[in-house]
């Protein structure tokens, strides 16, 4: 087995007190691309992570605020513009009777951002997961198992070094994860 082959290093700890503190001890040694894996949220996770807020809100405020822009603009040009006409002697620029049309327009495009902006961001769909290579991690993550794993893309990974570091802050059952095939 050589190092190119790793995929990660998984470490399991005892409860969800003792995961919570590896998390702060992993995100202040500098490490950017790991993971918490538990059966349960658990309070404080984000910050000892020190994740940041996701930017899904802000996409979909932009895209609806475009949209509802957009579709105004598109039923002014139409109805004032390209073809004005004159109905039940209503002005050419009615705004009140574009609102119908402009939120649902709103509504149908927030929400396909909303979906397709998660998707991206959480870097699905995944149809395997590496982690799934380690029998420990798939007997144990969704009942009683609590474990970090650092990935081999971080630019802080030694194989050697980050399983010596994850044993120090009193991780268990440490082990590298190398595909099936080579392991």
């Amino acid at each position: 087995m050589s190092d190119k082959n790793v995929l990660a290093v998984l470490a399991e700890f005892k409860d969800p007190g003792d995961l919570l503190h590896a998390a702060e001890k992993v995100n202040k040694e500098g490490y950017k691309k790991y993971d918490c894996h538990s059966p349960f949220p658990i309070h404080g996770m984000d910050d000892a992570m020190g994740e940041k807020r996701s930017p899904l809100g802000y996409m979909v405020g932009v895209v609806a605020f475009l949209s509802v822009a957009g579709m105004y603009l598109f039923q002014y040009w139409t109805s004032a513009v390209d073809y004005p006409l004159v109905l039940s002697g209503k002005p050419l620029f009615s705004y009140q009777a574009f609102g119908v049309a402009s939120w649902a327009v709103m509504v149908l495009l927030s929400a396909s951002t909303a979906l397709i902006g998660m998707l991206v961001l959480n870097g699905l769909p995944r149809l395997h997961h590496p982690l799934f290579y380690s029998d420990n991690f798939s007997k144990k993550a969704n009942d009683d198992g609590f474990f970090v794993s650092v990935e081999a893309h971080d630019p802080k990974f030694d194989p050697e070094k980050t399983k010596s570091f994850l044993e120090s802050i009193g991780g268990t059952n440490v082990e590298l994860i190398v595909p099936d095939d080579e392991g």
